[in-house]
């Protein structure tokens, strides 16, 4: 590939990164809780939109943090090597990868994915990123959609926009000016973000003293890994939120409709019949009046005035507006959003509808977003081993990189329990026979916390005081299971 190449490969994926954006940005607005008022008609978005624009009643944020506090991966398994999967997860946590994990399976969540990169510094040392969807795109294989062919990240700063094309070979380095305008008053992250590009060309070589142009990959392989959610044969990762933005919508044009109500008919109302709309004098410079004219009708509505003919005059009043029938329906839209989202209503609602509800019941309510959770894990778990597979190659062993291919990822169990339910289905287990090392395993134990225990045990046999202790424990454990 020469230059020419490289830059025609960098207009064709950025030109599909470029697109992506807008929708990217939708998604995390309104996870975020910043949501336009949607669905009102024109006339009264013109009389009422502006009271409400700052107001929204956020259920999307939920359904995302439902699903991303269950999701963590707690560490990763190589078949009669347990240096090496020490090892390779010791990388994981020097790159702060619990963290940054966390950050993404959040965006991957809301916006439908996210990916990561992986490379080497220049004391071999793996330096591993979790980049914004905004940011990276990958190019597959039209045959075959699991083989990455290059993929491209770019980013801005105060000047400039930057982009780096990964292939099997090499590292292009391009930037060209920065077509947003700068807002300096915004948070650097902020700042930072790239929204929608009008323009995709102008890309300039950008060499780096020290560095050859294009950059070598001794890694053979493109570094970057998609993480996307719940992606289809031949279709795009889904957002969780995606089919929520429309009933989210609805919400919160139920919610200005119902201030409105309240605004204007919460309390009684009276109404005058048979006379003439109320008459404004006009005066002339004098103060003398000179003619009248009558009162606009829409100050009389503002003022809650309503002023009708009639043959007859009287005075009558209609009672306060019930607004229950805004929140009848604003409820059963949020238990739309539950269902179709397999969030537990625990999470949506506070006691309605779930009210003496024993354990059980709720363990049930569970199984749905516990099913999406392992789903996820299904989908990522390659996505986790071909990055620990990039990590080795980072560090320069191929033996270790083959090795994390078979690899075992290990994630917190979804299904949430009590200490005492766990730790009772630990004890039985362990009645059963199964060793120390796998039921900290399932007690959500990372690989170093395991070896750390491990030792603590191994101590204790030699030391008679806790081992005494120990015994002590297991006998009053073992009495108590008994009863």
């Amino acid at each position: 590939m020469d230059a020419e190449e490289a830059i025609r490969l960098v207009q064709r994926i950025y030109t599909r990164l470029n697109a992506r954006r807008p929708a990217i940005q939708t998604r995390e607005e309104y996870y975020q809780g910043a949501q336009p008022l949607s669905f009102a008609t024109d006339e009264w978005r013109k009389a009422n939109a502006s009271r409400y624009a700052g107001f929204s009643d956020n259920w999307c944020a939920p359904v995302v943090n439902a699903e991303a506090e269950r999701v963590k991966m707690t560490g990763i398994k190589i078949n009669d090597s347990t240096q090496a999967g020490r090892l390779l997860f010791e990388q994981w946590q020097l790159n702060e990868m619990d963290m940054q994990s966390s950050q993404g399976f959040v965006t991957t969540f809301a916006a439908s994915t996210s990916f990561v990169i992986v490379w080497g510094d220049s004391s071999d040392a793996p330096q591993v990123t979790w980049e914004h969807p905004s940011n990276v795109e990958i190019e597959y294989d039209w045959a075959n959609p699991r083989i990455r062919k290059a993929a491209l990240k770019t980013w801005v700063d105060d000047r400039m926009e930057y982009a780096t094309l990964y292939t099997p070979d090499s590292l292009w380095k391009f930037e060209r000016q920065r077509s947003e305008i700068l807002n300096e008053q915004t948070s650097q992250a902020q700042q930072g973000r790239s929204k929608f590009n009008a323009t995709g060309g102008g890309w300039k070589p950008r060499e780096i003293a020290g560095e050859s142009w294009p950059l070598n990959n001794p890694m053979g392989v493109v570094p970057v890994v998609e993480i996307a959610n719940r992606p289809t044969l031949k279709g795009d990762p889904v957002s969780e939120i995606q089919g929520v933005i429309p009933m989210q919508d609805a919400i919160n044009l139920l919610w200005a409709y119902l201030f409105l109500a309240a605004d204007y008919a919460s309390m009684p109302a009276r109404v005058v019949l048979g006379q003439k709309p109320p008459q404004i004098p006009i005066l002339d410079a004098d103060g003398k009046q000179i003619g009248t004219k009558s009162l606009d009708m829409k100050e009389l509505g503002e003022k809650r005035i309503a002023w009708l003919t009639g043959d007859n005059t009287r005075v009558d009043q209609w009672d306060a507006a019930k607004l229950d029938v805004f929140t009848d329906v604003i409820e059963l839209a949020v238990g739309h959003i539950a269902a179709q989202t397999r969030t537990p209503p625990t999470y949506l609602v506070a006691n309605k509808g779930i009210s003496n509800v024993s354990g059980d019941g709720l363990k049930a309510a569970e199984v749905g977003l516990t099913k999406k959770v392992i789903e996820f894990q299904t989908f990522a778990g390659p996505q986790i081993r071909e990055i620990f597979r990039l990590i080795a190659l980072a560090m320069g062993d191929q033996s270790l990189a083959r090795q994390a291919r078979l690899a075992t990822i290990s994630w917190m169990n979804p299904e949430i329990r009590s200490e005492a339910q766990l730790a009772d289905a630990l004890l039985k287990k362990k009645q059963l026979g199964y060793p120390l090392e796998y039921l900290m395993e399932l007690d959500g134990l990372d690989p170093i916390e395991v070896e750390r225990v491990t030792a603590m045990a191994q101590a204790e046999m030699f030391d008679p005081q806790l081992a005494a202790a120990n015994r002590e424990l297991n006998t009053i454990a073992n009495t108590t299971s008994g009863n």
